[in-house]
């Protein structure tokens, strides 16, 4: 049981591995470029919706628009009102990295470490970023392979396998889990793969593994909010904003959680690319819905932490 659990960790630690190693070349290649398209092209929600989405495909890391995203505000250079736009459109953009986890990509593993140790070895700064980007993808899909196999092993011990029921069984337990897992690991993108791999051999059901993705929605919220400490009023506003946003999608998505994993099963028969899509889905609807209330969403958030400092 011991060993089973250091793997687990193991496979967790190198999956994070394998996202800060992937994140840094990607950022290392863009993140002055997106920073000044945020603060320019972001005129109107509809606009930053779009910017956001498109800068966090590209950059894989919502939590580093939204760090971006505090930072331009709290300068001066972006308005808080406009900012929403921008956390609508790095939810949907998050979703990429998920749905890129459920393709079997194992037999790349090799040819992505070989091309990234080459790349990592190249005298130049863009041949240094692919490679940290190759080297990165490959790490994280030797961990999703991991967890996959530890999961049946795990599951036979008593105290997992009473876990798991309880939390199929239970769906704000799945949502308890995914906020605290990922408010400690500080990646929503991780939870979901753990997630996918417990799902992949069938001990968690579909239901139970969108609670834990709804979860990571909420748990993600915590870096922002860091990353605002210390800043002014409307820098704050911005990560408690985020943190509205995501807590009112899941309570809406709460009492639907049974029709999301059915329209997700309709999609694709494969466990772990139904919750990718599940989880595009939901911050696909939220962030549309919520795209309309932009102007009384500001005012609201304005008027509950107006006494920020």
């Amino acid at each position: 049981m011991k060993e089973l659990f250091s793997l687990l960790a193991v496979f967790i630690a190198l999956f994070l591995f394998g996202m800060t190693v992937m994140r840094a070349g990607l950022l290392h290649l863009g993140k002055s470029r997106f920073q000044s398209l945020l603060e320019r092209m972001t005129r109107t929600a509809w606009m930053g919706l779009l910017i956001g989405a498109f800068a966090t495909a590209v950059l894989q890391s919502s939590s580093a628009i939204m760090v971006m995203t505090v930072g331009l505000v709290a300068a001066g250079l972006l308005s808080f009102r406009n900012s929403i736009g921008i956390i609508l459109g790095a939810n949907i953009g998050t979703t990429m990295t998920t749905e890129l986890l459920a393709l079997d990509l194992t037999l790349f593993i090799g040819p992505l470490l070989l091309l990234g140790l080459l790349f990592l070895l190249l005298p130049h700064s863009a041949a240094y970023s692919f490679g940290c980007l190759f080297f990165g993808l490959a790490c994280i899909f030797i961990s999703m392979n991991g967890l996959e196999q530890l999961a049946y092993p795990l599951a036979t011990i008593p105290f997992v396998h009473a876990f798991f029921d309880l939390t199929n069984e239970y769906e704000l337990l799945g949502i308890g889990i995914g906020t605290v897992l990922t408010a400690l690991i500080q990646s929503s993108t991780a939870t979901t793969a753990i997630a996918m791999g417990f799902m992949n051999d069938h001990l968690l059901e579909l239901s139970a593994g969108i609670a834990i993705m709804l979860g990571a929605n909420i748990g993600t919220c915590i870096t922002a909010y860091l990353a605002s400490i210390g800043s002014g009023k409307n820098a704050k506003q911005v990560a408690y904003a985020n943190i509205w946003l995501n807590v009112l999608g899941v309570l809406l998505f709460l009492p639907l959680i049974g029709w999301l994993g059915e329209l997700a099963s309709s999609l694709t028969s494969t466990p772990m690319m139904q919750l990718a899509h599940a989880s595009l889905i939901f911050n696909v609807v939220c962030s549309l819905v919520m795209l309309f209330f932009v102007t009384p969403f500001t005012r609201f958030i304005e008027w509950l932490h107006a006494d920020l400092r």
